[in-house]
C-alpha cells in the first residue's frame, strides 16, 4: 500500500534545490521561496468599495491600495490585485480568513489563497535584467519604484508582481505570486533565465 500523508508541502518541494545554480562566481540573482504565509483575497461587494476601504483602514491603519501598489502595514502587506480588490499577505496567523471575516462582513467577499499561490522573492544585481527576459513590464526604477505592483503575466503565466523594499546594499527586491499549479513550470523558466548570472537558491518561513 502506498504511503499517504496529510503533511502540507510546497508545490516547489521537488523542484527547489537550495544552493548555487548556473554560472560560477558571485551570484547575480537570489531566489527565495517564502513558505508558511497567510494570503487572503478581499473583493468589494457591488456598491461596497467605500465600506470595504473604511474597514481595511480600521483594521490595518493604512488605506488599502486603489491603484497597482503594495502597501506595508505593521504586520502585513496589502497588494492591489484588480479594481476594488486586494490581497492581504502576512504570517503568524493574525490575518487569516477567519480573523478577517468579521472585519469585512457585508462589505467584501473573502477567499483564502494561502495554499493556492506560491510566493517567490527575487533580488540581486541582475534580478531586474533577468526579469526583463520574461515580462513586458517596464522595471526601470523610475517607473517600477518601491511599492509598485502589477497583475501581469510571465512566460504566459499569470502572476502578481510587486517591488519590495530595497536590500541594505541598495539592490532591488521583487516579489511574485503565482498559482500553485503553474509554480514548478515557472520556477524552471526563471532558473533557465537566471543561470547565466549565477543563482543562489533558498527558502524561508519569514516574509522579506
Amino acid at each position: 500500500m502506498a504511503d499517504f500523508s496529510w503533511d502540507m508541502r510546497s508545490p516547489l518541494d521537488r523542484a527547489l534545490v537550495a544552493g548555487a545554480y548556473g554560472a560560477h562566481g558571485d551570484a547575480g540573482v537570489a531566489l527565495t521561496e517564502i513558505r508558511d504565509f497567510n494570503l487572503v483575497q478581499v473583493m468589494a461587494r457591488r456598491g461596497k468599495a467605500t465600506e470595504m476601504a473604511k474597514a481595511a483602514k480600521a483594521r490595518f491603519g493604512v488605506a488599502s491600495p486603489e491603484t497597482p501598489k503594495a502597501v506595508d502595514t505593521a504586520d502585513a502587506a496589502l497588494i492591489w490585485s484588480g479594481p476594488d480588490q486586494f490581497l492581504v499577505l502576512s504570517n503568524g496567523g493574525k490575518h487569516t480568513i477567519e480573523a478577517l471575516a468579521p472585519v469585512f462582513v457585508g462589505s467584501a467577499s473573502l477567499s483564502d489563497q494561502s495554499h493556492a499561490r506560491v510566493l517567490i522573492s527575487i533580488s540581486g544585481e541582475k534580478a531586474r535584467t533577468m526579469l526583463a527576459k520574461l515580462s513586458s513590464i517596464d522595471l526601470h526604477p523610475d517607473v517600477f519604484a518601491v511599492g509598485v505592483a502589477a497583475a501581469t503575466s510571465m512566460d504566459h503565466t499569470s502572476i502578481t508582481l510587486w517591488r519590495d523594499k530595497d536590500r541594505a546594499n541598495g539592490q532591488a527586491v521583487f516579489n511574485l505570486l503565482v498559482f500553485a499549479t503553474f509554480a514548478e513550470s515557472l520556477w524552471h523558466t526563471i532558473l533557465d533565465s537566471a543561470a547565466e548570472y549565477g543563482v543562489t537558491i533558498t527558502h524561508s518561513e519569514e516574509l522579506a
